[in-house]
């Protein structure tokens, strides 16, 4: 038994949406990893699922024997499942189905937050999500949201990652109209400072 929402989609497909911290990992997920180790030929990356998943050096655009990037442990990565079979190891990739790098590859500055995979799905969802269509009409600033609960937020200045990251994380359990209000309330609370 699960619970969610039933969701469906044309002709007749049905499945129920949860919120949860645990992922699970499916293949064409864009996700969220950090970088813990690397061998000879991958990196591993945390996913947050149920084990580590493998980044193949040659998982990159034009990637090469010669010119194989180098990731430090703990280094942020914006990367999509390959593969996903349970009791076996996800594969990621840094390019998109057409092998072009896309918007994946190694995030720098910024922050990055932990999330429900609900709302992560809320934040990648069409149309726009509310609290985010608001904030992007006052604001300037940069989103990945992984479908495995980490969003990373970077912008000019500290304060914007610091409004938007809160904004975020308070909306999970809003309607869209209280996303817009809530928003409106703390691009009011800007200006007048």
């Amino acid at each position: 038994m699960k619970a969610g929402k039933l969701r469906f989609s044309k002709p007749n497909k049905y499945w129920v949406e949860t919120s949860q911290k645990r992922y699970v990992p499916c293949a064409e997920d864009s996700v969220l990893g950090i970088v813990v180790d690397s061998k000879s030929d991958n990196f591993l990356i945390d996913i947050k699922g149920p084990a580590l998943a493998f980044l193949p050096v040659l998982a990159f655009e034009g990637g090469t024997r010669r010119n194989i990037p180098k990731f430090e442990a703990g280094t942020l990565l914006y990367v999509r499942v390959v593969k996903a079979n349970p009791g076996m190891n996800p594969e990621l990739s840094c390019t998109d189905a057409s092998g072009k790098a896309a918007e994946f590859g190694a995030l720098k500055d910024g922050y990055m937050f932990e999330c429900s995979t609900g709302l992560s799905r809320m934040l990648l969802s069409s149309p726009t999500c509310p609290v985010l269509e608001a904030l992007g009409k006052k604001l300037s600033f940069e989103i990945a949201v992984g479908l495995n609960g980490r969003v990373w937020v970077n912008a000019n200045s500290p304060s914007i990652v610091i409004i938007v990251a809160n904004a975020i994380m308070n909306s999970e359990t809003l309607s869209g109209v209280q996303q817009k209000i809530m928003a409106e309330k703390l691009l009011q609370k800007i200006q007048n400072d």
